[in-house]
């Protein structure tokens, strides 16, 4: 038995059993030991942001890590970006970057790098192996950083800790401290400030706190006491739909977050921070509440935000029947046709949503209005890119549908976002995965071209132009979907769409629509 056999089966062990990968010389014998292990299943990513950005994707939907390998400091580099979006999530993430043997080192071969100074800003907890006999202590503990508070953990197996010669070892599931008890004080504080602000309340739930049953109590607490819910800018995950409580989502432009938190006295944190302005911008505000207004933290990451809301609804004497406000049947809008716009998308595709689908959003300024028609779309799964990282939308769906399959998923991907990590398409076909990929094909860097107007540029030049724009030549997605080996097809219709659209949903697999706007 060698390390590397070692560091599969703690893995096992504790029921880590996907690793997204892509390897290199110096994870040969990690690889050749998965190669023993048919209860892992490996996921080939064509490139480490695909790799990393699935991982994250497959632990917002089932609460636990899966493995990631990588080659070497060039190839965590790789992947560190959508490393960050996952670490902004607050992921569960182990990954497990190879490294010359520890004597090759002071060679300075070509691929020698610092590989824990790379990892350090992207990952919650790092950890280099020291040896063969280290690789089990340093992969529990590794899970164990993992999941207590969730975050991204990054274990450096240099080569000879992964082909040397390790004891037997004695395998049992790491035992994980249970979350902290509820903060008795902090519920009573939160309490006694909603009581002091009818009417001047907001509350923002994330993680834990916006699935559905805990959302159920958190809007119970909304209308007992007038309570605003609201959600962070970008959402890691939340469970959304009919019959479900629907908060409202902090508007990204500063000027109507500002407006929509103006009038808030005392602002609750349930699992969240407080929310600031994405970027500074000339002659506006950072921070996007009123300088005096009070903010209080009900209880934070790692801690259990449900019983945390539900010490809170006792404190504040609302009781378990009380009604909620939830959504109910769509709007009465008509079916549009003709050209195809950014609305009618999203209009489309939540009538259309399937039950316990799962929404991956990287559409960026394109399907801003379908999150508010989602309130109203068949129960689902919500999830954005949180560290504003593009390149994370195609993994993330990539991801979601290895860890839940059965359920339809549905990527709503801007074109300029998705040539980042467009090789995660050919994973998806590899795989076989029931991912619904709609491009929103407006050929440019739209966000991009809104941020020269917040900066105070209301005229662009060709030089800008051309750094904004997509087009000459215009990107062809259907070709290169179909080079990754999934079906797509193109809409540029109303009609066309919806065509398209019911028949990618009414069949497994993965398909691709470019939705040209």
């Amino acid at each position: 038995m060698n390390g590397a056999d070692v560091l599969c089966d703690v893995l096992l062990a504790n029921d880590v059993t996907v690793c997204f990968a892509n390897p290199g010389t110096s994870e040969m014998h990690f690889v050749a030991a998965l190669d023993r292990k048919p209860r892992m299943r490996c996921v080939l990513g064509l490139f480490e942001g695909v790799v990393t950005g699935a991982a994250d994707g497959y632990a917002r939907m089932t609460d636990r890590p899966a493995a990631t390998l990588l080659h070497t400091g060039p190839g965590l580099a790789n992947g560190l970006a959508n490393m960050h979006n996952a670490r902004r999530a607050r992921s569960s993430m182990i990954n497990i970057v190879g490294d010359h043997a520890s004597y090759h080192l002071p060679l300075d071969a070509p691929l020698t790098s610092d590989i824990g100074g790379l990892a350090a800003p992207m990952s919650n907890w790092v950890r280099r192996i020291e040896g063969p006999a280290d690789v089990q202590p340093a992969t529990e503990a590794a899970f164990r950083a993992s999941l207590t508070p969730p975050g991204v953990t990054t274990l450096i197996l240099p080569a000879d800790a992964a082909w040397g010669e390790a004891d037997a070892v004695s395998l049992g599931k790491v035992v994980l401290s249970p979350p902290p008890v509820v903060d008795v004080d902090a519920v009573r504080q939160v309490a006694a400030a909603i009581r002091s602000a009818p009417g001047r309340v907001g509350m923002i739930v994330r993680g834990r706190a916006a699935r559905a049953d805990a959302l159920e109590i958190a809007g119970q607490i909304s209308a007992a006491c007038d309570v605003r819910l609201f959600s962070e800018v970008l959402i890691a995950r939340m469970q959304r739909g009919r019959g479900r409580v629907a908060p409202t989502r902090i508007p990204y432009p500063v000027d109507a977050a500002t407006a929509a938190l103006r009038d808030i006295d005392v602002l609750v944190l349930v699992g969240g921070k407080e929310p600031v302005a994405f970027f500074a911008y000339p002659g506006k505000p950072g921070r996007l509440v009123r300088d005096d207004c009070q903010v209080l933290t009900l209880a934070d990451h790692g801690q259990d935000l449900h019983a945390a809301l539900e010490a809170l609804r006792g404190e504040l004497g609302v009781k378990p029947s009380q009604r909620t406000a939830v959504a109910s049947a769509f709007p009465d809008e008509a079916t549009p046709n003709g050209p195809l716009t950014e609305d009618a998308i999203a209009l489309s595709v939540a009538r259309k949503l399937p039950a316990d689908a799962i929404v991956c959003d990287e559409a960026v300024t394109s399907a801003r209005r379908f999150f508010a028609l989602s309130a109203f779309a068949a129960p689902h799964d919500y999830m954005m890119g949180t560290g504003g990282s593009i390149g994370g939308g195609i993994p993330l769906a990539t991801g979601a549908a290895i860890a839940c399959p059965g359920r339809k998923v549905i990527n709503l991907e801007a074109d300029g976002s998705g040539m980042y990590t467009v090789q995660g398409l050919w994973t998806q076909a590899r795989e076989r995965l029931d991912v619904v990929t709609i491009v929103f094909s407006n050929r440019a860097y739209a966000i991009l071209h809104g941020e020269m107007k917040n900066v105070g540029v209301n005229a662009i030049g060709e030089n800008a132009r051309r750094m904004l724009d997509l087009d000459h030549p215009a990107l062809d997605w259907v070709s290169l979907a179909k080079g990754m080996g999934v079906e797509a097809a193109r809409a540029d219709t109303c009609e066309r769409f919806d065509a398209l659209l019911d028949a990618a949903l009414s069949r497994p697999g993965p398909f691709l629509i470019e939705a040209v706007i």
